[in-house]
């Protein structure tokens, strides 16, 4: 009985003192990060689960360098709208890049809202890999 009495005193007591140095003992939610605000490294750290693959480890659009600003030009067009000679400008470029330098690009692409034209969204898939 007086094991039991001594574990109650002290549970008591240690809820007392947490109560006591918490103030009132309201517990407020962490604040949102400001998207405006919030630095780089924080807003890499977590996904924002708006794809089937996480993409938070590509490079921001600002620190993607190809030599492709010709490509500008084609930003909010459908990927069906292309003539030939503008899929040929793209399969171009996607054909001088490196192995590893293909999958970036298509992101910087998508970054950029360049859609890649149908033709060679099956070639740019076979490169990846």
């Amino acid at each position: 009985m007086t094991g039991s009495l001594i574990i109650l005193a002290v549970t008591l007591l240690t809820g007392l003192i947490l109560y006591l140095t918490r103030g009132s003992g309201e517990e407020t939610a962490p604040a949102a990060p400001d998207p405006e605000t919030a630095d780089a490294t924080q807003q890499d750290e977590v996904c924002c689960g708006r794809h089937a693959v996480c993409e938070k480890g590509l490079l921001r659009p600002d620190e993607l360098y190809y030599d492709d600003e010709e490509l500008d030009r084609f930003a909010g067009r459908e990927p069906d709208s292309y003539t030939t000679d503008e899929i040929n400008e793209f399969r171009e470029v996607l054909y001088t890049l490196g192995a590893t330098e293909v999958y970036a690009w298509g992101s910087a692409l998508t970054q950029r809202d360049i859609a890649l034209p149908l033709d060679l969204r099956d070639e740019w898939v076979m490169l990846c890999g």
